[in-house]
């Protein structure tokens, strides 16, 4: 629907018994509302007659918590109290619910889910809150400024009644073109330390409802045989054994010819008559390279004249500063194939209603995606289908793919059959470790250079890997002049003032289906450069704070808040004061707008095994709107990236992966931290990301504790199949 006014007015509401407010931010930033008798407009605040207030949810919840912070955003600015207000998940509709940062489409990545929402939610809540005041002030015959809203209840003029009282006539006013945000200073929920989450409760006794968990009456399920490698494709399958599996209905192979899928009456026959399938496949086109292959051809690249100078340095006048300088350092560094491993596997139910409409059951991570792929397969318009969003049991960015491959496959799925029954697609862990979709493979090669004082003279800076983004349809979003963005984040925008540098970079081909992980390209270029921070320092003879402190130019407001968490960090871990047989190592990142840096304390040894003590933390993502959130996101973050770090690498073998489950790609476990230790920077800046974050300073800050407790820099990763053992 497309509206061309710049404010609409609110349709006359139901009766009091039965209205409805709707409430909600235009993607034009204009204010919108409706009558309980009109929906269309999909706004962002529900408010019923009873007073029950309802915040729709454009980012799906993975665990990551917008489910509890962009209802905090509406109950701050109406008046209410975090008990009052509920929430629930918006349509597919990217002409409301877009993600303001990804253009007209529906999406939640890439930190973006409390910085693009700020504003429009508390604009919704706020124009909500000055409706209800209205209302009341005709009601009651007082002035509008006479009025507040406080834990849900109208007040003032010497008169008390809760919001509910005020929704009907509240429908048929006009709506603020600009209403009134509340100052900081009136805030009675944002950061404030004792919110919690909204959906503790239900995932802790059971009554939430993930994707896994739909069972649609009469539904089959649906798995699907792969090929080992990618690109292969089946040409046909011998389904005998398959039959004599009780609950097995049959297979056929997918349209695209990628698989074979297997629909069953349950998951267990749908596992048993999968693997007594017999698919004939065609392995010509696929790939075939070992592990060691595709790490030669990276490193390589990165021997070889850069195909992209990305930074447009002179790189003859860096190579040779860097080589006249008195010292230089120089590492070289490797980063394997990584799988997202959530805990809850990929899978999603479809089905058609009565009326035609097909309906997906989804974590949707991206909703837009399989809305638009399902037009396509259906030949079905728009508003023809609906996909309904659960919650997600992770991601890490594993449900947001280009292709919306999981989706398309349900869809097909679905559509080969004469769509009488639901079909609910099932992932095994197997499908998930062997089938999905990897972080990239990358290397980095660096050289810097020191002079007699122990200054950086040059530093060359060569990144080679697999792009992202390059062949998909967000490939206008982060390439530019042939320069994957995402390979290079994290050392392009440096806050370091670091003189002479150069920065290339050089495409690879792609090993299998790869994709955004968890803080994306800041993973691997954290490393790089944090690593090579402390062995530049240690070149030096100084301490690794005071050098990278040295290179914040703090007049520079975003090298003074690197330098701020820096400071921080160093301080509450009592940076240089580690206790007998432990020893420290900091690192610092920008990612996703927010700055963080964390420190880690370590006893042992590699040979004998090094345990990590306790890690502290220290972020700065602007205003903290729920500061049990944000301390949840940095501690996952540090696990996250620590414990993949440690262990963990997808490797192929002629093309296949080897590893299949937890036992051969082990996630963090409870034990392997001690202590984490967060602190947040108080700021009035607008909120930036915190789901990404406090990943990629962790895996550096662990190497460097390494390093100083042992000399042992590791280099390649995972740092268990490079020298070092853990206790």
């Amino acid at each position: 629907m497309t509206i061309n006014t710049s404010r609409r007015g609110f349709l006359k509401g139901a009766a009091a018994t039965a209205a409805v407010l709707l409430v909600g931010a235009r993607p034009d930033g204009a204010i919108a509302a409706a009558g309980a008798e009109t929906t269309q407009l999909n706004p962002f605040v529900k408010i019923d007659a009873n007073g029950t207030v309802t915040a729709i949810v454009k980012h799906f919840e993975k665990g990551q918590g917008p489910a509890t912070g962009l209802p905090t955003l509406i109950a701050e600015e109406i008046g209410l109290r975090m008990d009052q207000i509920e929430y629930e998940f918006a349509p597919s509709n990217p002409q409301v619910y877009n993600n303001l940062f990804f253009g007209p489409f529906q999406g939640t990545g890439g930190s973006t889910a409390m910085a693009n929402s700020w504003q429009q939610y508390r604009t919704a809540g706020a124009a909500a809150r000055e409706m209800l005041i209205s209302a009341a002030a005709k009601d009651w015959g007082v002035a509008a400024s006479e009025l507040t809203i406080e834990e849900g209840m109208v007040k003032g003029a010497g008169k008390t009644a809760p919001i509910g009282d005020f929704v009907a006539m509240a429908a048929t006013m006009d709506a603020p073109e600009a209403p009134r945000l509340k100052d900081p200073s009136e805030f009675k929920l944002i950061g404030n330390e004792g919110v919690r989450r909204k959906d503790t409760v239900i995932k802790s006794n059971g009554q939430a409802m993930f994707a896994m968990d739909v069972h649609l009456p009469n539904q089959m399920v649906a798995m699907i045989a792969r090929p080992e490698a990618r690109g292969g494709v089946a040409l046909g399958f011998d389904d005998s054994a398959a039959k004599e599996v009780k609950g097995y209905i049959r297979a056929a192979v997918l349209p695209t010819k990628a698989g074979v899928v297997v629909y069953a009456e349950n998951t267990w026959a749908a596992i048993q008559a999968r693997e007594a399938l017999e698919v004939e496949w065609d392995m010509s086109g696929a790939e075939t390279r070992n592990s060691d292959e595709i790490r030669n051809e990276i490193m390589a690249a990165l021997d070889a004249a850069p195909e992209y100078n990305v930074n447009k340095a002179d790189m003859a006048a860096v190579a040779s500063a860097v080589d006249g300088a008195a010292k230089v350092v120089e590492k070289t560094f490797y980063f394997p194939l990584l799988a997202h491993a959530p805990m809850e596997p990929l899978n999603c139910t479809i089905e058609q209603t009565a009326e035609g409409k097909i309906v997906l059951h989804d974590g949707a991570q991206m909703p837009t995606g399989p809305h638009m792929a399902f037009q396509q397969i259906f030949q079905l318009p728009p508003e023809m289908i609906e996909i309904r969003t659960m919650l997600a049991g992770g991601s890490f960015g594993r449900r947001a793919t280009p292709d919306a491959d999981y989706q398309v496959e349900a869809g097909l799925a679905f559509v080969m059959t004469d769509r009488s029954r639901p079909v609910k697609l099932v992932w095994t862990r197997e499908d998930d470790i062997r089938g999905g979709y990897y972080r990239p493979a990358f290397g980095h090669k660096v050289r810097v250079g020191l002079d007699e004082a122990g200054n950086i003279a040059g530093w060359e800076h060569r990144v080679a890997g697999q792009s992202i983004m390059k062949g998909t349809a967000f490939e206008s979003f982060s390439v530019h002049d042939g320069v994957d963005h995402s390979s290079i984040e994290g050392i392009a925008e440096s806050p370091y003032s670091i003189p002479t540098q150069s920065l290339g970079l050089t495409d690879t081909k792609k090993a299998t289906s790869v994709l955004w992980w968890r803080s994306v390209g800041h993973t691997h270029t954290a490393y790089a450069m944090e690593v090579m921070m402390d062995l530049a320092a240690k070149a030096a003879g100084r301490d690794p704070v005071e050098f990278r402190l040295a290179y914040l130019d703090e007049s520079n407001p975003e090298a003074a808040r690197k330098a701020g968490v820096l400071k921080l960090a160093a301080e509450k871990a009592g940076w240089g004061k580690a206790g007998a047989g432990r020893t420290q190592g900091v690192a610092v990142h920008k990612s996703f707008g927010s700055y963080v840096a964390e420190v880690v304390e370590v006893s042992g040894s590699p040979e004998d095994g090094i345990v990590i003590e306790n890690v502290t933390c220290a972020v700065d993502c602007g205003i903290a709107v729920n500061p049990d959130v944000v301390r949840a996101q940095m501690e996952g973050g540090i696990g996250y990236g620590i414990g993949h770090a440690m262990r963990d690498q997808i490797t192929l073998s002629d093309g296949a992966v080897d590893q299949t489950n937890f036992p051969d790609y082990e996630p963090l476990r409870i034990g392997d931290i001690k202590a984490i230790d967060v602190h947040i920077v108080p700021s009035a800046e607008a909120p930036t990301g915190v789901g990404e974050p406090g990943t990629p300073p962790s895996a550096p800050a662990l190497a460097n504790a390494i390093a100083a407790i042992s000399d042992v820099q590791v280099a390649e990763l995972p740092m268990a199949e490079n020298g070092v053992s853990f206790a």
